[in-house]
């Protein structure tokens, strides 16, 4: 007899913290100069742009000695904070000069709020961190330590200079390199002013200023006080900004330098004190500094970090755009406990599937030629599934959590185990291509499609039959099958239970329930009481593939 086949399931409501972020790309400097501005800068930059370069070199040199000086036979060789008239020579004579060098290259400083003492705030958190000019704050601050990359210290003559700031040394390299520098500034912070202030950029690394980006941890674990510091470059024409993709360091030195005046406004806020809950919770502290901040500014905050910035790269030498990469990594990855290896790994399957269309995303027919399957109603559920916002191509971002959340969340042992099964079914322990060929083609309700060029390319050995094996592998290296798999016998359990609860006589091939022509063909009882014994306790707790992600 025939039996009504199980309403379809649609998708769930989405996690609205898995939503897009707000700011897509915060990682890249677009603007271009016009006509009209690029002959202003050349005619301004005829005698600006020599004049600044020859104060700027003289001022430079300066700086260098007097960290030279205050240097020199250094105690502890920065293991040790400086003190006496070696800390006031570099409070007093590089923040003098700083700012000197400052006035000559045009900025005019606008500074609002007070700075904090080293007791009442030993950290000064600055955002949003969009340029090397963002330096300013060191001499408006009394030169604090600041954390820097380790290799601007062997940087000529600027890095004498930031050593005589006994800087925190990071490495991006090092694998303990950040432990080892929250270690560090949480040391510097409870010193009870042996040490002096530190200046962090906790986004860790150049935005556009059209938002926050996640801070890191650094400034919030040793639970002192803070004092958030706003950056705004109020100009016209943005000469600043450094991002990913832009203007480089060259290109924005001599545009800043050919201006009249660059405007620069520096912000101090009251001090942040820590409640008890923020204490024992950094993450909870760096996200209500970094909102208090986003308010002030009137921006908003994404979760983008530093590994999204290593993804996009990877995205353009893999000619995706590089927007491509950017995921919110971070969020997701402690959402999905993903590692940023195999994060990486799915971006070169992405791109292989959404080369041959445009854009960098992946349409209906890339994801049926990659599956090798045709479009059928299955399939465009599958493909909506991984489509979250319903525009009918999937990106990366929404590739990666759909592999996570309705994939590799299905594509276990067992799922795989019960899928041979089912395929099995004159269970010899291997699968012949009819076989396969059968239940391919009622799971999709297409019975004349040919899955000879998908069967090849799991045979492995070319025998022509499927060993446990083969079939594994092949589901691990796509688990975009994995929802197809389930799926199907989710209904089949469907059927199985509607057909023990309407008909008592025991199974039989002629009565055995079959799937509406529409959408399946027959399949007999033999793989479907495999995968579903009689009186299993599977019936009542199937795995859905349709999860609330």
């Amino acid at each position: 007899m025939a039996v009504a086949m199980a309403p379809r399931v649609l998708p769930l409501p989405r996690q609205h913290s898995f939503n897009p972020p707000t700011v897509l790309n915060p990682f890249v400097h677009p603007g271009r100069l016009s006509a009209g501005d690029k002959l202003r800068t050349v005619l301004q930059g005829i005698i600006l742009l020599p004049l600044r370069a020859i104060c700027i070199t003289f001022i430079l040199l300066l700086a260098w000695l007097s960290a030279s000086i205050a240097t020199s036979c250094q105690p502890g060789r920065g293991f040790l904070p400086l003190e006496g008239w070696r800390r006031r020579m570099i409070k007093t004579a590089l923040s003098s000069l700083t700012r000197t060098a400052y006035f000559v290259m045009g900025f005019q400083v606008k500074v609002k709020g007070k700075v904090a003492s080293l007791s009442e705030a030993p950290i000064f958190v600055a955002a949003p961190h969009s340029s090397f000019f963002d330096a300013i704050i060191c001499a408006l601050t009394g030169m604090p330590s600041i954390v820097s990359r380790a290799e601007n210290l062997s940087t000529p003559i600027f890095g004498t200079i930031l050593r005589s700031l006994q800087p925190v040394a990071v490495s991006r390299q090092d694998p303990d390199s950040r432990k080892n520098t929250v270690a560090e500034i949480t040391r510097r912070a409870l010193s009870k002013g042996q040490w002096p202030q530190i200046l962090i950029f906790p986004e860790g690394t150049c935005t556009n200023r059209t938002c926050l980006i996640t801070f890191k941890q650094g400034a919030f674990v040793p639970r002192v006080p803070v004092q958030p510091v706003l950056l705004r470059y109020p100009n016209k024409l943005d000469t600043v900004t450094w991002t990913w993709q832009g203007y480089s360091f060259k290109e924005l030195c001599i545009m800043t330098l050919c201006q009249i005046f660059t405007r620069l406004e520096v912000e101090f806020l009251p001090v942040h004190v820590p409640t008890e809950e923020e204490k024992n919770d950094p993450v909870l502290f760096a996200n209500r500094v970094r909102q208090t901040m986003a308010n002030a500014l009137n921006v908003p905050v994404t979760d983008h970090t530093f590994e999204d910035c290593r993804l996009m790269i990877s995205a353009g030498q893999l000619t995706l755009p590089m927007e491509a990469g950017l995921v919110e990594f971070t969020k997701i990855s402690k959402k999905l406990n993903l590692k940023w290896n195999h994060v990486r790994e799915q971006l070169d399957t992405f791109a292989a599937i959404a080369s041959a269309s445009k854009g960098g995303r992946i349409g209906i027919e890339e994801f049926a030629e990659y599956l090798k399957l045709p479009i059928s109603d299955v399939l465009k559920e599958l493909f909506l599934l991984f489509d979250r916002n319903g525009d009918g191509t999937i990106d990366f971002r929404e590739y990666v959590i759909g592999l996570s959340i309705l994939c590799n969340s299905a594509n276990t042992e067992e799922t795989i185990r019960m899928a041979f099964k089912l395929f099995d079914m004159d269970d010899d322990g291997t699968i012949t291509e009819n076989e396969f060929a059968s239940i391919i083609q009622s799971a999709l309700g297409l019975p004349e499609l040919d899955v000879s060029v998908l069967f090849k390319e799991i045979d492995a050995d070319e025998t022509g039959k499927l060993s446990y094996e083969e079939f594994k592998n092949f589901a691990l290296k796509h688990p975009e099958y994995a929802s197809l798999f389930t799926t199907y016998i989710d209904l089949q359990r469907h059927q199985l239970g509607m057909f023990e609860e309407h008909d008592t006589e025991p199974l039989k091939g002629k009565h055995s329930p079959v799937r509406s022509t529409t959408l399946v063909s027959e399949v007999t009882p033999l793989a479907r009481n495999k995968v579903c014994p009689e009186g299993s306790e599977e019936d009542s707790s199937s795995t859905s593939d349709k999860k609330d992600d």
